[in-house]
């Protein structure tokens, strides 16, 4: 581990004490359990307080099928716990809110009924949220259609369809049968041309090829592309680039490839990660060079970039169509609502100057197998001749 991994383990074991010391000083009280009914509850959040960062630095650390296991637990405990956080956190500004209304109005309610329904009920929900999380995220991602307007489009291509699937994630939690599932989705579909916008992997090369295999079986006449994300640069780009090469899979590192589904050439262009630069700076995400050479009557120009935020450099050059993901819609609540903090799209098809740009929620999951209200996805794109503006 790095000694700026270090540094950063460190300050999440310390905020993720801190967040179980608060959750436990709000909750455990107000729950009125008795003696033994508090120490196991003190004891439950001591063990995910352990079990949480264990499950974290086992994917890595623990050589299967041992370290799949922990991270299991791990990963399964941080779900929980997050939802008992954010819970915590509304509860107590829903009872500063009474209390101030109580205040205000001279009245006299029920504290200790009060507190003490309420701490259950972010219990409950708590499970209930994790449980109905845990169903969405483990089974196959539902196939999305999306019509794409393009003013000019020829009519031979009135209808290409392209399927996307990003941010599959294989590791710990996904295995063979889940991206099994995937590829005989996506074939189903019997796609023109298939898109792959990064964050396939979490482990390296030697952990995970045998996992994420059935990648090389996916089929389109017009071809399987793929661009890196940011956690193919944490889990060593540079062999899995030459394992998704191996499978068949073009691997676009700012560059193009041209296709001829009708009378005039289609680029498909894709970029190295926006965050690739840190990591190998030969490997700088650009929108241009990626372009660069491109038959000039090229259309439509179609980008494929892992994170929504490429947009701002590859609209003024010119490309009609970025596809990309990275976000997860959020994944579970109430994170979809910082995406924007970062990224300027969450979810779902928008126009950004003449270009449109579409985000995927992803079609596997990070961390804990958890999905609510941001359900996974595979895309089916078609293109569709609209008029000019």
């Amino acid at each position: 581990m790095s000694l700026r991994q270090s540094s950063f383990f460190l300050r999440f074991l310390t905020l993720g004490a801190l967040a179980h010391v608060y959750v436990g000083a709000r909750l455990i009280p107000d729950l009125l359990l008795g003696g033994e009914g508090t120490a196991a509850a003190i004891l439950f959040l001591m063990l995910s307080c352990v079990l949480i960062p264990m499950g974290m630095l086992a994917r890595s650390s623990v050589n299967p099928p041992w370290g799949d296991r922990i991270a299991w637990i791990g990963l399964l405990a941080m779900g929980l716990f997050s939802s008992l956080f954010v819970l915590t956190v509304l509860r107590d500004a829903l009872m500063l809110l009474l209390w101030l209304g109580n205040l205000a109005a001279g009245a006299d309610l029920p504290w200790i009924a009060l507190r003490r329904a309420g701490a259950w009920t972010v219990i409950g929900l708590s499970l209930a949220g994790t449980l109905a999380g845990f169903y969405n995220a483990r089974r196959r991602a539902r196939v999305v259609d999306v019509d794409v307007p393009i003013a000019g489009l020829p009519q031979d291509l009135d209808g290409f369809t392209i399927v996307q699937i990003s941010d599959i994630h294989v590791g710990p939690t996904i295995k063979r049968r889940y991206v099994q599932a995937i590829v005989d989705a996506v074939n189903e579909q019997l796609p023109d041309m298939i898109a792959i916008t990064g964050d396939v992997v979490d482990g390296s090369v030697e952990q995970l090829s045998a996992q994420a295999r059935p990648l090389g079986d996916l089929r389109a006449p017009f071809g399987v592309y793929l661009v890196t994300g940011n956690h193919e640069y944490y889990s060593g780009a540079a062999p899995w680039i030459a394992e998704f090469r191996r499978l068949g899979l073009r691997v676009l590192l700012n560059e193009h490839a041209v296709i001829h589904p009708s009378g005039l050439p289609v680029v498909v262009a894709g970029v190295t990660d926006f965050s690739a630069g840190a990591f190998d700076p030969q490997q700088r995400s650009n929108p241009k060079a990626a372009l660069a050479g491109a038959p000039a009557d090229a259309f439509p120009r179609i980008l494929l970039a892992h994170q929504p935020r490429s947009a701002a450099a590859a609209e003024p050059v010119g490309y009609t169509l970025q596809l990309s993901g990275h976000t997860h819609g959020g994944q579970f609540f109430p994170w979809g609502f910082f995406v924007r903090f970062q990224q300027p799209f969450t979810a779902g098809l928008h126009r950004l100057g003449q270009m449109w740009v579409y985000t995927s929620r992803g079609t596997g999951y990070w961390g804990p197998p958890k999905r609510l209200w941001a359900p996974s996805e595979i895309t089916r794109l078609r293109l569709r001749a609209a008029p000019a503006r």
